[in-house]
């Protein structure tokens, strides 16, 4: 009888884990399940400047907290985890998996408005309208200069190297900081510039703002996509600015306009942040040869 009993419990046994394993009945994976992926770390910051609380997102090399060495730091405009924070932090790590760009710190600046934060005043009618929040770019200048930056100096191991990248309203915000205040940043990489703002006044007033440029080491990396002739404007301002730096190249100012007429405006920003990085920051000899 025990036997019976325990060959029909194994039996039991046996049916109810082919229950539990059958393709048809095994329950879906859940999404909280596994080990989470840590890219970065997202800090508020409190601004007397905007009189706003502002989102930093920062990216880190791996192995950073151990090391010693000072790294460079790339300011990301629209810099959300939903903007483009984590594709461009991407590019980053490639930079500690394939030695084609030198590692550096991350710092993503999220988004609030950024109409309002990338756009200067503009007297075009069309303009204000279309974009009724715009004009707060020297504002959002002095919130880079005189919070995000120290902040970021504060907290981590900086080499003094900087880089500033955004693209299309970004990219405006770029050129003109470029322009009226070249010594914030190191480096300038501006995607797609909306230039067309204000029937292109700043893409106009850029001759005599280069001739007014302190000497001193600098890099602007400009590049352009198929805006599929519903914009002309964009590559019409930037025509403009780039024959203005040709005439008027500041002492000490690297430029480079590479166009890139394969892609559009909703796809070149990957392509376009990776080309300005491996430029921008290549990698000393002995780790390009890895």
């Amino acid at each position: 009888m025990r036997v019976a009993i325990v060959v029909g419990a194994l039996g039991l046994l046996t049916a109810c884990a082919g229950v539990r394993t059958s393709p048809e009945t095994e329950a879906p994976a859940k999404a909280e399940e596994g080990r989470p992926v840590i890219l970065a770390r997202s800090y508020t910051l409190e601004s007397r400047v905007l009189k706003e609380t502002r989102r930093i997102n920062v990216y880190l090399p791996p192995g950073y907290d151990k090391g010693q060495a000072r790294l460079p730091v790339l300011y990301l405009l629209d810099g959300g985890e939903q903007e483009d924070f984590m594709h461009i932090a991407g590019l980053a790590q490639l930079a500690s998996l394939s030695h084609t760009i030198r590692e550096m710190i991350v710092v993503g600046i999220e988004d609030t408005d950024r109409r309002r934060d990338f756009t200067y005043p503009s007297q075009v009618p069309e303009d204000r309208k279309l974009l009724p929040t715009s004009g707060g770019s020297a504002a959002f200048r002095e919130f880079l200069a005189q919070e995000v930056k120290p902040w970021v100096e504060a907290r981590y191991r900086t080499s003094g190297e900087t880089l500033l990248m955004g693209e299309s309203l970004a990219g405006l915000f770029i050129v003109e900081t470029f322009l009226r205040q070249p010594e914030l940043f190191g480096s300038y990489i501006a995607v797609s510039p909306s230039l067309w703002w204000s029937n292109q006044s700043l893409s106009k007033e850029s001759p005599a703002l280069l001739r007014q440029h302190p000497a001193g080491p600098r890099t602007l990396y400009l590049t352009m996509g198929n805006e599929g002739g519903e914009m002309p404007e964009m590559q019409q301002g930037l025509d403009v600015f780039v024959a203005a730096l040709k005439a008027n190249t500041p002492t000490g100012l690297q430029w480079h306009y590479e166009p890139m007429p394969d892609e559009l405006h909703s796809t070149i920003f990957h392509p376009a942040a990776l080309r300005a990085l491996r430029k921008l920051l290549p990698p000393p000899p002995e780790e390009a040869s890895h």
